[in-house]
């Protein structure tokens, strides 16, 4: 008896869903950070209009914080990229150049009018310079065709000028010194910091240290003595506690003890340099030797 024939099973292709095209969320994280930084800027500007110092003055220490993390995040998850080094510096304009001169001028500069927002644009304007100056180092590349040469080895630990943050944090001494002093009923010494004489000589100060070719410490490769860690420790213990309790006052002596720390920055520097200078040997030129007479 013959069995009867199975039915023939068609098999059916499976359709491919197209894979899903897109950006990884890790490496958006960067750009997040900046633009929270850029945000806090914004923020600051609106807190100047409504003549709110203190929270004005927070953010843009909070976005100083933010762009100290943004650009390590970035290199951490490898998401560095042309876009996200453009971003960035559009932030650290707002936020470093524009919103700290904005509250400057609101807070004391406008009672001189137009000769009191002359050192505030100054102060702008040498900030998107130095931002412009750095973008152009990273279109060099390592051995431009044009320009200036590449930096030498020893000067890699150093910004050329006070980078973004840091003038920022200059800028903004005045605001952070009359914050502490009207708390501690200094109000004689609130006063003479709030002075627009004051504010325009901090001001055209760090902007002359932005534009300028002055070597600065970066911290990214910076070393310490193994006799110094100790007290590095307990020093930075101290002004965490300084900066909780009293954190206008120790922003304030921040601003001071970068500035004392500009002259041992540019000392290391010329030692630096001095050393690399001694290790290169003159090389010896040959001199053709007079054929014997005949």
């Amino acid at each position: 008896m013959q069995r009867p024939p199975r039915p023939r099973r068609f098999r059916f292709a499976a359709r491919q869903r197209p894979r899903f095209q897109g950006q990884s969320f890790n490496r958006l994280i960067p750009n997040i950070m900046t633009l929270l930084g850029l945000c806090a800027g914004l923020m600051a500007m609106r807190f100047a209009l409504e003549s709110r110092w203190e929270p004005a003055a927070g953010l843009i220490i909070l976005a100083g914080a933010i762009d100290g993390l943004d650009g390590r995040l970035a290199r951490l998850l490898k998401a560095t990229s042309r876009f996200g080094a453009e971003f960035d510096s559009l932030a650290d304009f707002l936020s470093f150049g524009v919103a700290p001169a904005m509250i400057l001028y609101q807070w004391t500069m406008h009672d001189y009018r137009g000769l009191g927002f002359v050192p505030c644009v100054m102060f702008a304007v040498c900030m998107s310079l130095r931002l412009a100056r750095f973008n152009a180092t990273l279109d060099a590349g390592p051995m431009p065709l044009t320009g200036p040469p590449p930096k030498p080895a020893y000067s890699q630990s150093f910004f050329t000028g006070v980078p973004a943050p840091a003038g920022a944090l200059l800028g903004m001494f005045p605001v952070f010194a009359s914050l502490a002093f009207s708390g501690w009923g200094w109000d004689s010494l609130a006063a003479a910091v709030r002075h627009p004489l004051f504010v325009a000589i901090v001001l055209i100060g760090t902007a002359l240290m932005l534009v300028s070719t002055f070597p600065t410490w970066s911290f990214k490769n910076f070393k310490v003595r193994r006799e110094y860690i100790l007290p590095l420790l307990l020093s930075v213990g101290a002004y965490a506690a300084l900066l909780v309790s009293e954190p206008w006052a120790a922003l304030a002596a921040a601003g001071l003890i970068y500035t004392s720390m500009l002259p041992l920055s540019l000392r290391s520097y010329l030692r630096l340099k001095r050393e690399a200078e001694e290790m290169i040997e003159p090389v010896p030129v040959a001199t053709a030797e007079p054929p014997p007479a005949a």
